[in-house]
């Protein structure tokens, strides 16, 4: 990918990356993006889930959503995902940092109407959330596939940054007596919470259950 003014990094290059497949990597270890944008001269930046397929994103939410309805017109758009891995404890107050992957997309987003392509999109989202889901529940009839929007945002083009690895201190601050190091960080599944009314012949799916 060739970046532009857009995406060409700046601060601390060789942190970044314009390949596709480290932008992929990162888009598909996370799964919550917030999506930037600008209606009538005021800046927003919303928090929404997502699933990629490819060079795309799929956003989706309620038909009456301010940021879908005004995504769809063809507004310019920044995607933002991040992935933190750990707080970086240095043994000065001013290097203290944080080890994560991130990228910033760049593109637009159309509407997708037609109800096999739509159901086909919220799909991609619903597998990428939790992969095996799909297939076991009832797919959204005609009334909650009007009630609802899918939008494919085309990345255009995209930045990826990464931080990984110990505190860098001043030199003449190594010699203090003070802890310095990672602090690793993650999201994690814990044992899922089974709805009050579900049947007590449902068993645990296995894509629910914590991974070793």
């Amino acid at each position: 990918m060739n970046p532009t003014k857009r995406t060409k990094l700046g601060r601390l290059p060789n942190r970044g990356s314009h390949e596709f497949e480290t932008i992929h990597a990162i888009l598909d270890a996370a799964f919550l993006a917030h999506v930037g944008f600008q209606m009538e001269s005021q800046p927003f930046v919303i928090p929404t889930l997502y699933g990629r397929d490819e060079g795309k994103l799929y956003l989706h939410g309620s038909a009456a959503s301010r940021m879908l309805r005004g995504l769809e017109t063809g507004l310019p758009a920044c995607v933002c995902v991040t992935v933190v891995d750990g707080l970086v404890l240095a043994r000065s107050a001013f290097h203290h940092s944080m080890n994560y992957r991130s990228v910033v997309a760049f593109g637009t987003a159309r509407k997708i109407e037609g109800a096999e392509e739509k159901t086909r999109a919220l799909r991609v989202i619903s597998e990428h959330l939790i992969a095996g889901r799909w297939s076991d529940v009832r797919g959204p009839s005609d009334k909650e596939l009007k009630a609802t929007s899918v939008l494919e945002f085309s990345i255009e083009e995209a930045s990826a940054k990464i931080r990984t690895g110990p505190p860098v201190d001043d030199e003449e601050d190594y010699s203090l007596p003070v802890w310095a190091g990672v602090l690793p960080l993650r999201l994690e599944a814990k044992a899922p919470v089974p709805d009050p009314r579900l049947a007590a012949s449902i068993k645990l799916p296995p894509y629910v259950l914590p991974k070793e």
